[in-house]
């Protein structure tokens, strides 16, 4: 399979790395905080299963993440940047109406930002590794992060942070450039949820909490459905089950409306069946 790598230019000319595999409608992901394309995506076959199930997966890297541009400073993380980017992207790569966004923890909430703001045509979203309450609350976790960042080479096996602190320095390259991110992120209302048009499906490990409930968000927004996977918030995307829930994902949103609508368990009952 054939992927390609390219530079397109993000809110205020930042370069962003973008990776592409597969032909046919396309699928945006956005990754998480301290992850990549590669790591998020690419390493453990997710992406690969999207591009086989006929999808063109496009992968940005965040800015201030993986092989694209480090900000010098607060002025180029100013409020919303990373859904001022994805935008950027979309527009770059003149990415119509039959566009499926989706992401993974900060990804996700992203993309939420994204069907919020309104700006582009999406036609339906993938929020993984998502709860309710990493929408609508999360200063506590950002202020977590932030301490992560500063003090990642204090951590002790045992801590809270050390775990976060190792995966930052084994993917990001300046940590500190990511500072001024975690003031740049807006939170959504429990009404911003209410107004999402578009059908979406969640993605969440059984044993993730990490952002909250999924099925509270799941009953949080107008048209959802929610497949669950085996693993925690770290573990989840190892798996070879994520890659066939995003697959099975895209197929609950080509359906759309139909689906969504019935509020049952039948999508993941066929989740589980076909994973068998």
């Amino acid at each position: 399979m054939t992927v390609t790598c390219r530079t397109v230019p993000g809110w205020g000319g930042l370069p962003l790395a973008v990776t592409e595999l597969g032909d046919g409608p396309p699928v945006l992901l956005l990754h998480g905080l301290f992850s990549s394309a590669e790591v998020n995506w690419l390493k453990y076959g997710a992406a690969q299963r999207l591009a086989e199930a006929g999808y063109r997966v496009i992968l940005p890297d965040l800015r201030g993440h993986g092989r694209s541009g480090v900000p010098d400073g607060p002025d180029g993380w100013p409020a919303d940047v990373l859904a001022l980017d994805a935008e950027a992207v979309i527009d770059a790569l003149a990415l119509g109406p039959e566009l499926v966004v989706g992401g993974y923890s900060l990804g996700a909430r992203t993309t939420a930002r994204l069907l919020q703001r309104g700006r582009v045509g999406v036609r339906g979203a993938i929020l993984a590794g998502m709860g309710l309450e990493g929408l609508v609350a999360g200063k506590d976790r950002f202020a977590f992060f932030q301490r992560v960042i500063m003090g990642r080479d204090r951590f002790r096996p045992g801590a809270p942070e050390y775990a976060a602190a190792a995966f930052l320095k084994a993917n990001v390259a300046r940590p500190d450039g990511l500072l001024p991110l975690f003031a740049a992120l807006r939170p959504l209302r429990l009404e911003d949820l209410r107004v999402i048009d578009q059908p979406v499906v969640l993605v969440c490990g059984t044993q993730d909490q990490d952002n909250g409930s999924a099925p509270a968000l799941r009953q949080a927004l107008p048209q959802a459905e929610l497949l669950e996977v085996p693993g925690t918030h770290m573990s989840a995307v190892t798996t070879p089950a994520f890659g066939h829930a995003l697959v099975r994902a895209m197929a609950l949103l080509n359906q759309a409306r139909p689906v969504l609508s019935q509020r049952t368990a039948s999508g993941q009952a066929a989740f589980d069946a076909a994973s068998e």
